[in-house]
């Protein structure tokens, strides 16, 4: 495999901090997303073309290879060429490279990819990296047949985004400086992960043309559960950010980390805390003629 970049870096290793077990973990409820995301309206018929655009790690992309029947195929693009060629490995191990393209695209820009080719695109965690959305949305549109699905899912970061997850009370200054330091790094206003939501979502993709959406918003305020401290401040939320062990050597003094540890760590190995997490599934078609809306009735 080629020299990683942050993509395939974070994808393939950061996210789970060293610690396989996790990664079990965590991979195995992410397929659980991989299933609505596949279930969700799309109509995967033998001889099908699925597009996963920022294909990844290939959690969709294979998925929808193991429904699709001898003669679909899947069309993995991502902006990561490591990835892709980690995705291509994988086809070969698992005997499908023959019903696999891999396409070098932005979501926004899929160039290669001809008008009205495919009968489906996918999206996990996808757009909340692209900045032009509206722009990602033409693109989707612009290579679906007609009656061609789309079937994403996006976290919402919006929710929740003031509240912190535990007590920080008696350090409150502290955790304070450290949201604000992620804060420079991502401001809430204008940075893609978090300048939109549900609302935003479904009214891009009504003024891109698409009809019969669907959207399904799943908000969780939930109890955390117990985790190692070390494994907890080495993961890098997103592959755009540092880990909080890495942002907490930048702006902290060797006795603010060490208060900081001291107050948060009991909290975090007992799961004392409060989990606020928001995410969508969203689905729509492509329209036929016969399924189009009259001009000037939307």
């Amino acid at each position: 495999m080629a020299e990683q970049d942050r993509w395939a870096r974070w994808l393939l290793e950061d996210r789970f901090g060293g610690d396989p077990q996790y990664a079990k973990e965590y991979l195995d409820k992410l397929r659980e997303v991989r299933d609505r995301v596949l279930d969700h309206r799309l109509r995967l018929g033998d001889g099908a073309v699925l597009l996963d655009v920022g294909a990844g790690d290939g959690l969709i992309g294979f998925g929808a290879v193991d429904r699709m029947g001898p003669s679909g195929r899947v069309i993995f693009s991502d902006i990561s060429r490591p990835l892709l060629e980690h995705c291509r490995s994988l086809a070969s191990q698992m005997g499908v490279s023959d019903r696999c393209d891999f396409v070098e695209a932005r979501a926004e820009d899929l160039g290669p990819i001809p008008n009205e080719s495919v009968d489906a695109v996918t999206t996990r965690s996808v757009l909340i990296f692209v900045a032009d959305k509206a722009a990602a949305f033409r693109e989707f549109y612009r290579v679906l047949k007609p009656g061609g699905r789309i079937s994403l899912f996006e976290p919402i970061n919006r929710h929740g985004l003031d509240a912190f997850k535990y007590d920080v009370a008696p350090v409150l200054e502290l955790a304070q400086r450290l949201r604000d330091f992620y804060r420079r790094l991502q401001p809430p206003d204008s940075d893609p992960m978090l300048n939109f939501d549900e609302h935003d979502l479904v009214a891009q993709c009504e003024a891109t043309g698409f009809v019969d959406i669907h959207l399904a918003l799943h908000i969780f305020v939930r109890p955390a559960t117990p985790e190692p401290w070390d494994r907890t401040i080495s993961i890098p939320g997103n592959p755009n950010i540092p880990s909080p062990r890495e942002a907490m050597a930048q702006i902290f003094t060797a006795e603010e980390a060490a208060r900081y540890e001291a107050h948060l760590r009991p909290q975090v190995e007992a799961g004392r805390g409060l989990v606020r997490e928001a995410v969508a599934f969203l689905a729509a078609m492509k329209p036929t003629p016969q399924s189009a809306t009259p001009v000037g009735t939307r």
